[in-house]
């Protein structure tokens, strides 16, 4: 009887800068080539799924499924700060996360993309910080995604010849559920783009990791506000998904072989003037914890 060949446990050989993470309709990356599972620990319990590290437009990247392979986990149980803090362990620079939304918008058609610039947050059961326990940090957070890493990922969309819209709100909602009618009358109100349920907190905790993020937004459909449209299902969604997922494999390598050498955003440096707490104060245990995203700042 053959034996299940087990993931391997992350080294250095495994140090990679680019991130990708698929968000449903995408859990894996085909063109992966000498990819290997790799299980990533961390203090903040278990990623998503195991991290598949392999190259990509000869680049070293890795891939990680947020809902899990299968689509096991909800949008409120994915454990967020491991999925990122086993990026930044990985040596991760750059995310690029895909992931399904609704239109909010009428010329935001089903099965165009989305590279939004804005998020507004309307979750309640998220875990959203890597902080707290003995050290307060406070990042700047007005322009949540990397404007470089954005312009790369709009530029690949051209490329892959997918009808990108630059720039626009996401607004993130708690789910499972999706929105009343209320509630999308009131998100069209408010002026927001697409809607979505992950976004944000990857963006949040990437930043306070020093990573760089963005999104592609693959519209899937008009949520549940459209005159002459029926209300939004996992059916519709699913067969939109299936059919945005060539286009959406297609742009992350474009975008991974456009990538500038160097970031010239701030990402990199977000927690130079972020943290509050007296070094001297801050607990063993803390630092240790936080060791790869503040160790630098500590030393």
């Amino acid at each position: 009887m053959a034996t299940k060949k087990q993931p391997r446990r992350a080294g250095p050989e495994e140090k990679v800068s680019i991130g990708i993470i698929g968000g449903s309709g995408l859990y894996a990356m085909p063109g992966l080539t000498g990819a290997r599972e790799v299980r990533v620990q961390t203090p903040f319990g278990e990623p998503s799924d195991v991290c598949v590290v392999g190259t990509l437009e000869d680049c070293r990247v890795v891939f990680l499924a947020r809902h899990g392979r299968g689509h096991r986990l909800l949008p409120s149980e994915i454990n967020y700060r491991a999925n990122i803090y086993a990026m930044k362990l990985l040596g991760v620079e750059r995310i690029l996360s895909v992931s399904a939304v609704g239109s909010l918008k009428e010329e935001l058609q089903p099965l165009e993309f989305l590279i939004p610039d804005q998020f507004y947050d309307r979750t309640r059961l998220r875990l959203a910080t890597f902080f707290g326990g003995g050290i307060v940090a406070h990042v700047t957070f007005d322009k949540p995604t990397c404007w470089q890493l954005s312009g790369v990922l709009a530029g690949a969309c051209d490329r892959a010849g997918v009808k990108v819209h630059r720039g626009g709100t996401y607004v993130c909602m708690e789910g499972p559920q999706f929105s009343t009618l209320a509630e999308a009358h009131v998100h069209r109100q408010l002026r927001f783009d697409v809607i979505g349920m992950t976004n944000l907190t990857e963006a949040k905790l990437a930043r306070e990791a020093e990573i760089c993020y963005a999104t592609v937004a693959m519209i899937t459909d008009y949520d549940c506000w459209h005159p002459q449209h029926h209300s939004v299902t996992v059916t519709e969604i699913i067969n939109n998904l299936n059919r945005n997922a060539e286009n959406a494999q297609n742009v992350i390598r474009e975008a991974v072989r456009a990538m500038p050498a160097q970031r010239a955003c701030r990402c990199g440096s977000a927690l130079a003037h972020a943290i509050i707490t007296q070094a001297s104060l801050i607990p063993a245990a803390a630092r240790k914890r936080l060791a790869a995203i503040v160790g630098k700042y500590l030393s």
